[in-house]
This record gives C-alpha cells, structure tokens and sequence, in this order.
C-alpha cells in the first residue's frame, strides 16, 4: 500500500467537519479519499423519526463535504458487502470510520475490522462520540462505574483534548456511482408528520454551533435554576444535534467548562449533564441488554402491564392529565420532549398505569429526532426504578403537582393543547396536522377524562411494589 492507495470514510452518525478525528487524519495524511453512508441494517432498524432525521442530517452534510472536495456516496446494502464492491471499484486500501458505541454497531464493526484485516485491508476506528472511552474509566477495582456520582467525580478532573480545527479539503479519490438520498426513502415512515416537525428540528453542523453560541449568550446563567421550567426555553437543545454528530461533545464541553472558569452560573450543572450522557455510554458499553433487560433482575417477575389501550391513550396524548398530554403532543409534533417532561410522562407509565417500560422506550425509540439509545434506555429504567442508580421504587411524580411546580402559568400546557383554547397557538394544531389520519383527532372542547385517579394509581403502585418486596423477602 503506497501513499497514493485511497482511503474510504465510513461516515455514520458523525455529520460535521469540525472537530471530527477521523476527516483530520484523512486530511493531514495527504492520500486520496472517498466518502461513504451506507443504509444498513443497523440504521434501517432506526425508528420513524430517526430515520427522517437522519435523511436531513445527510442532506445538509453531503453539500458541506462536498465544498471540501469529496462527494458524500449513498449506498443501501449489507454493510460489509457494500464496503467490498466500493473497495473493488476505487482500489481502496484502508476503511476509516468513527466508533458507534450502540450494541448493534459494535457487534456489526467487530465483524467488519476483523474481516477486512484478514483480507489485508487497513481498518481503522476513530473516537469521537463521547468525551471518555468506556473502557478506559474504570473503578478502583478496575470494573465499570454502576452510579453517576462517581463517575463524574472520577471523570471531571480527567483531561480532554481541546477541538479539532474545521476540515477545509480533502483530496478526492475516484468518483463512483451512488443512489440518491430520495431513493433511500428513509423520511418515508413519517408520512405527514415530516413536514410538521421539519419546521422545529434545526439541522446541520450550523445550526449546532448555534444553538450552542445562543445557549451561552442568554442561557447558561440561568440554566440551573430554570432547566426544569417547561415553558423556558431554558436549555441547549443541543440533544438533537448530538445525536447525529453534528457537533461535538468536546467541542460543548471546552464552552461549558470555559463558562465555569468565568464564574458563571449554571455552568457546572451543564456540565454535568453532558456527561450523564457520557455516564449512559458507558453502561450500555458494559451492559448492552440495558435497552432489553432489567438492570436489576430482581424486577423481572413485577407485574407490569404489556401494551394495552390505556398505553395507546398515552401515546396519542390522550390520557386526560393535561401535563402528560400536553409533553405527548410536544414530542409528536418536534421529535423531542422536555427532559422535565420526559420524567413526567415516563412515570404516569410504568408506575400510575403500571405498563412495562419497554413500551415506553419504543415509542421514544420512533417518535425522537435526538434519540440516543443509551440515554433513552437509561432514563427509562432509571423512573420504572429497575435500572441503574434508579429513582427510589417510591418515587412516583405526581402529574398535577409537576404541572403546578414545572409550569405555573399553565404556558407550557396552552402550547400544546388545543382543547378548549379558541385561541389554540399553532404549535398545539400542528399536533392534529401531524397525526395519522387514522387517529380521527380533532381539536374537542375538553380532553378525555382521565385515565385513572392520580392518588388511585399511585397507591396501587405502591402496593404492587410492596407485594414485590414482600415476595422477595
């Protein structure tokens, strides 16, 4: 293999130029390179939502990569079977790409890197997706950190590396043949509701960078005090962006500790925040049954309900406890859910309707544009209470009284019900734009009646969970 043998760049869910490892080592080494997507297995079993996002995320990546010199391929297949007919086609030497630390894709690249090196072929994987390589923070005992407190003190003094400057130009390789974005189909599951939630989702490398620079202009004085506060606009949104790799977490994590440095507040808590996110790669790396299994095992015989009616209400937003439907609609219509919201809505679930999470985490899984499996599945178990570092089992969010703490003013719930409002903003009537058809929702005069009493439902999880304890006992 001489200088001049090309290099291929497996581009998956790293969709930006700066601070990007492996496009800075395919620059600097000089070599001819081709730029390759490949819907694979692993990414057609994305959720409807996912999916679309992913369409937008490459259509605002390929022309950014292609003023750099290289077009952006497209090829639909088996991945491995794809990555040998374009290494036939250009005489490819090396396969570059950017670790995905999802179970699917680990077990998918093992399988690839093990094959190519055995045909002679570099194979090469790069960091980028999260700020510490789990393998790399260990215990004292030298295992994985099962609790977020010490894992953040473990991690917070450790060094990491300042960004990577903006990739400019990449020598091109010989041109091959692909399949255009259209053809994928990948936007197709969302029928409708696309065009609904293209007018929140802020797409591209641009649009993370900011939403970041706004965050730290106007938002992290205040995002300790106000993250929780539905109706605030108090956080970086930054999750969407982060979970196609169109920004870096580096590249946050030097802003935000820069913003500590300087004394400001909320700095610290965002921080800390950025790296929960690190803190759920690390465990599904260790254990990744986390999105299948009960963490604790014990859990296992708990009568949870399977999916049923009343989970279908829930899904519709449709359940009569206007906070919950309100967060429903709010993930229908943008693909994503106040984090706040998202504890709420988890817990009326799994614990006042007593409905297995799992039912909750699919539903996430196809309805979020920032859908981090890691994370989902470790906030999932961590509100049923059978995860790791879980809510205590009594810890039940009472709806009505996160409603009255977490939105006051009721803002955050007139945005996103229609019902009864003859002045219904446009964010709530996106909602029915944006259903199936097949739903047959339309705006009524109220919402449904409840599903269940919120003291009802909490008292008959707590005596499901005592019954459990008695069992064990």
């Amino acid at each position: 293999m001489t200088d001049e043998t090309p290099i291929l760049l497996w581009l998956r869910r790293d969709f930006r130029l700066s601070d990007h490892p492996m496009l800075t080592e395919a620059a600097a080494s000089g070599r001819p390179v081709l730029a390759l997507f490949i819907l694979d297995a692993v990414a057609e079993a994305y959720g409807a939502a996912p999916r679309w996002r992913l369409e937008q995320a490459l259509a605002a990546f390929g022309p950014a990569l292609e003023r750099c010199g290289v077009p952006l391929v497209l090829r639909r297949g088996a991945a491995l079977a794809v990555l040998r007919a374009v290494i036939a086609e250009s005489g490819a030497g090396a396969v570059w790409w950017s670790r995905d630390l999802d179970p699917a894709a680990i077990a998918r690249d093992t399988e690839i890197k093990t094959a190519l090196k055995a045909e002679g072929l570099e194979a090469r994987s790069f960091d980028g997706q999260v700020l510490f390589a789990p393998w790399e923070v260990k215990t004292g005992q030298g295992g994985p950190y099962r609790v977020y407190t010490p894992y953040w003190k473990a991690v917070r003094g450790l060094p990491v590396a300042a960004p990577l400057p903006a990739v400019t130009a990449l020598r091109p390789g010989p041109i091959l043949r692909g399949d255009s974005l259209a053809a994928l189909g990948l936007g197709l599951p969302m029928r409708r509701g696309g065009a609904i939630v293209a007018k929140y989702a802020r797409v591209g490398e641009a649009q993370a960078q900011a939403r970041l620079d706004r965050f730290l202009r106007d938002g992290i004085e205040t995002y300790q005090a106000r993250r929780d506060f539905l109706a605030d606009h108090a956080t970086s949104e930054l999750s969407e962006n982060l979970a196609w790799g169109e920004i870096s977490p580096r590249m946050i994590w030097h802003a935000g500790w820069r913003a500590m440095q300087e004394g400001r507040a909320g700095a610290e808590t965002f921080l800390k925040e950025l790296v929960w996110r690190d803190f759920a790669w690390h465990l599904m790396y260790h254990y990744p049954t986390l999105a299948r299994a009960n963490w604790r095992s014990e859990w296992d015989d708990f009568p949870w309900a399977g999916d049923s009616d009343a989970a279908e209400r829930w899904r519709r937003g449709q359940t009569g406890e206007p906070v919950v439907d309100a967060a429903m609609r709010e993930l229908y219509v943008t693909g994503r859910m106040h984090n706040r919201a998202r504890m709420i809505v988890a817990s009326y679930l799994t614990k006042h309707l007593l409905t297995d999470w799992r039912v909750g985490l699919r539903w996430f899984e196809d309805c979020l544009i920032d859908h981090d499996p890691a994370a989902n599945a470790m906030g999932w178990q961590w509100v049923a209470g059978c995860g790791p570092d879980a809510a205590p089992y009594f810890r039940i969010f009472n709806p009505a009284s996160q409603a009255e703490k977490f939105d006051p003013e009721g803002a955050y719930r007139r945005r996103w019900l229609a019902e009864g409002n003859r002045h219904a903003p446009q964010t709530a009537l996106d909602f029915f734009a944006a259903v199936p058809k097949s739903w047959k929702l339309v705006p009524g005069p109220a919402l449904p009646a409840p599903l269940i009493d919120l003291a009802a439902g909490r008292d008959r999880a707590l005596a499901a969970y005592a019954a459990r304890s008695t069992k064990e006992g």
